[in-house]
């Protein structure tokens, strides 16, 4: 029995929650994926799920076994693909989720970068404006703005992302103008689903302000709310690295500068400090030193 491959299977049928489901996603027959499990058991010595028509469920060893086996496959594939010795340029695949906004304007180019040093490498990028599983997804590396790190996973800080208040000359031509924070209740706020959509938070001239918007339109996707802004929409909070070039051309115009919106950390997040990959560890030292040549990243 191929135990590595069992182990894969093991773990799928737990997250896919069933035979065929696991089956489906390895591409592989039903009854293969039950002798898997089968010799697995035989070879463990005991049960790891309970069966019925309707469910499955993890047994007391299937718990315990359901962890060493995730740590075992990362570091099997690990040993896969990578090996980088001091000798030796890196090698190997990369999988790195990062947002829509974020991958623009920073993570594609990096990666260009970082595959034109180094040819024996491969980056797959998975554009998604959501947190995701980084175990489920087999993600090497999540790239993230927040303020809110998930305690399970390692995360390294790369660097800071500021925000701006903004809005189209057109928008401020038909409405009144912004004297304080507070006149952002009166206007059409153009709101991202997974940050501020109700309350926009800022450091101002005489401490912390909290305001409460609404507008008729909000999205999941940053970049959605930038085309709307320019399109003359309404107000939006966007991350400077997104509008700077449009606020340097005028089409764009930064409201409320006295006020500093809540700064953001940008995260590098992952797995496990112990099996990090040399590659992942290569690509990391890469970013942070890119972003650490430019004032955009850095704090104020």
């Amino acid at each position: 029995m191929d135990r590595l491959t069992a182990l894969r299977v093991f773990v799928c049928v737990v997250e896919q929650g069933s035979l065929s489901g696991a089956g489906e996603k390895l591409e592989m027959s039903r009854a293969m994926v039950s002798r898997y499990l089968a010799e697995l058991e035989r070879w463990m010595g005991a049960r790891l799920l309970h069966r019925t028509t309707r469910r499955l469920s993890l047994t007391g060893p299937g718990e315990e076994a359901l962890n060493r086996a995730r740590a075992m496959l990362a570091l099997g594939e690990e040993m896969e693909h990578l090996a980088i010795r001091s000798d030796e340029a890196p090698k190997g695949q990369l999988r790195i989720t990062s947002s829509y906004s974020l991958s623009e304007a920073l993570l594609v180019q990096a990666a260009d970068d970082y595959l034109a040093r180094y040819p024996g490498t491969a980056i797959d990028i998975l554009l998604l404006d959501r947190t995701v599983n980084l175990v489920e997804e087999r993600i090497d590396l999540a790239v993230r703005i927040t303020n809110d790190l998930d305690p399970n996973l390692v995360a390294r800080r790369l660097g800071t992302c500021h925000s701006v208040v903004c809005a189209s000359p057109a928008y401020l031509a038909r409405h009144a103008p912004l004297q304080q924070v507070q006149d952002l209740a009166l206007h059409n706020c153009l709101t991202y689903t997974y940050f501020g959509k109700s309350l926009w938070e800022f450091q101002g001239p005489d401490g912390p302000e909290s305001v409460p918007v609404s507008g008729n339109l909000s999205a999941n996707i940053s970049n959605l709310l930038l085309a709307a802004t320019l399109d003359g929409a309404g107000i939006s909070l966007q991350p400077a690295y997104s509008v700077q070039t449009h606020l340097e051309s005028g089409a764009l115009v930064p409201l409320l500068t006295q006020w500093q919106p809540k700064q953001l950390g940008v995260y590098a997040v992952y797995g496990t400090r112990k099996q990090m990959s040399p590659l992942l560890r290569s690509f990391l030292d890469f970013l942070i030193a890119r972003m650490a040549d430019d004032p955009l990243w850095q704090a104020r």
